[in-house]
This record gives structure tokens, sequence and C-alpha cells, in this order.
């Protein structure tokens, strides 16, 4: 069996990203793939994480959690979403290191799950908007030192990767941008669902919807009902000139809490950011996912 582990990061919309893969549960089901609603293992997944990182667990508890999670379905493929999978937000960052638990929580995962194919799922995001969501989500007794006490100039996604590589070098790995997911949501849905990359599915404007007004998205939908034999990489091309157009500048903008008035300071961070994801298209056994 297949287990797919979407581990958000914290602020790329993980929670919405379920929520459209939940829309096609039933014909996933059909397909055996399943995608248990959150709400029925998260919880005893985070406890029996939290027992394997001292001790290994016994197989009465490894035949529990699979109960738990496969709800009596027979699935060849199943997929969990859980930002907190590679560690909790107010200990997601250690001396300018990205969830420093992450190689420690992934191994007791593997133990878990002792006779599945695993792989790991994750969004990442510049530091430049990355960090204030993580402050956000943390407990306000971590929030300061995650905003004052960390060198967004020093943080890297691709060192992470490259230290989860090193601790299970057999998990593939597929990441995307989360600044790329109003054009690439419908491919991560279709990857995570392991659905062929052209297959019809549900809720591949959810993301888009949020910041394109509601004439702009009837008149895209009416484009795209005209054209039903565009291409994906064709219909991003579309999609971006109708956000050209059509983007609500209010719903694409966030008040950021930063370390520096500078002006040059979100620069500076920004393409050192895209310098770390030319790293990780070079990562092997890394997929990026790109516009």
């Amino acid at each position: 069996m297949q287990v797919i582990f979407h581990a958000g990061a914290h602020g790329t919309e993980a929670d919405r990203l379920i929520k459209s893969l939940l829309r096609n549960r039933e014909a996933l089901l059909r397909e055996a793939t399943l995608i248990p609603a959150p709400g029925r293992y998260r919880s005893e997944l985070n406890n029996r994480i939290d027992s394997a990182r001292t001790s290994p667990p016994a197989q009465h508890a490894i035949e529990s959690l699979a109960s738990t999670i496969r709800e009596g379905q027979d699935a060849n493929r199943v997929v969990l979403s859980n930002t907190n999978f590679l560690g909790f937000p107010g200990h997601s960052i250690q001396n300018n290191a990205l969830y420093p638990d992450a190689e420690d929580r992934l191994l007791a995962i593997k133990s878990l799950f002792p006779t599945a194919n695993l792989e790991l799922y994750l969004s990442i995001r510049s530091p430049i908007g990355f960090i204030p969501a993580l402050a956000e989500a943390a407990h306000h007794s971590r929030r300061s030192a995650i905003l004052n006490d960390t060198d967004y100039t020093l943080l890297s996604w691709a060192d992470l990767l490259i230290r989860i590589r090193g601790a299970l070098p057999d998990m593939p790995i597929t990441v995307w941008c989360h600044e790329d997911s109003p054009l690439i949501w419908s491919e991560v849905i279709r990857r995570l669902a392991g659905l062929d990359l052209e297959a019809p599915i549900k809720g591949g404007f959810d993301i888009l919807s949020s910041i394109m007004s509601q004439e702009g998205m009837k008149r895209l939908r009416a484009y795209l009902a005209k054209h039903p034999d565009m291409t994906e990489a064709y219909k991003r091309k579309v999609i971006v000139a109708f956000l050209d157009k059509y983007a609500q500048d209010e719903e694409l903008e966030e008040e950021l809490t930063l370390p520096s008035n500078d002006p040059l300071f979100s620069d500076e961070v920004e393409e050192i950011y895209d310098e770390d994801v030319a790293r990780i298209a070079q990562i092997p056994g890394v997929t990026l996912i790109q516009t």
C-alpha cells in the first residue's frame, strides 16, 4: 500500500488542499484511493508518532492505527494530511534550521507503517510570508522568538529536504512553491491522488476562486468550456492572463511583520529563496512541481 503524507508546510493552505481532495473522495475510492477525514486520525497518529520516537511501536498499535485510517475500506493508496507531521509551529525553527525534528518524526512514522511505501508531499514558501504565518500558528509565547530571532537569509528548504533524503533515502518527495498554488492546484490534487495529470477532478480552482473576482471566474470557466482539449500547460497561461485582469488585489495583499524596514531586505530574501528553489530541483529523489 502507498501512504502519502502531506506535511503542509504551515501557512500554505494545507487545510484547503485536503478539502479539495475530499471533494473527490467518492470517485477516488472507486480507484482504490482513500482520503480519510483528518479528524478521524490526526490525534491518534500524533500520539503514536510521539510514542514511536522513544520506543518501537507494538504490533497492536500499528494495527489499531491502520484500522482507524482505513475506515474499513479496501484501498491501495491512502492520503494523510497534517501540517505538524514535520514539527509543531513553535518548534519548527531552531538555529535558523527548518523543522529540526523532521527526520526523527518521519522515521517514527515509517515505523508505524512498516510494510507501506511512503511518499512525502510538501508545499514550501518564501521566508517573507512563511515566518509570519508560522508565528501566527505558534503559541503566543513563541511568536516573538520566531519573528525576531530568525535570520530570514539563512533559512533553506533545500537543506531540510537534503536532511530528509539522508534519513529516508527511499522515500520519494514532491514539492511545490506556495506562491504558485493558484496555477498548479489541480496538478497538486492529481499527484496526491495518484491520477493522470489530465484526469478530470473537482476543486482544481478552489484556491484561484479566492483571489479572482466572480466575473473573472465566470468568464474563465466559459472560456475553458469552449476549449475542452486545452492542455494543462496552456491552461496555466490562460489563468495568468485572466488573473492579470480579474485578480482581487485585496486578496493578494498581506500584512507582514518583517525584521527590517530596509526596502531592499525583501528583495534579498526573495532572491535567496529563488536560489533555494533552484537547488531543490537538483536534489535526487525530489520532484518539484513548477509552473
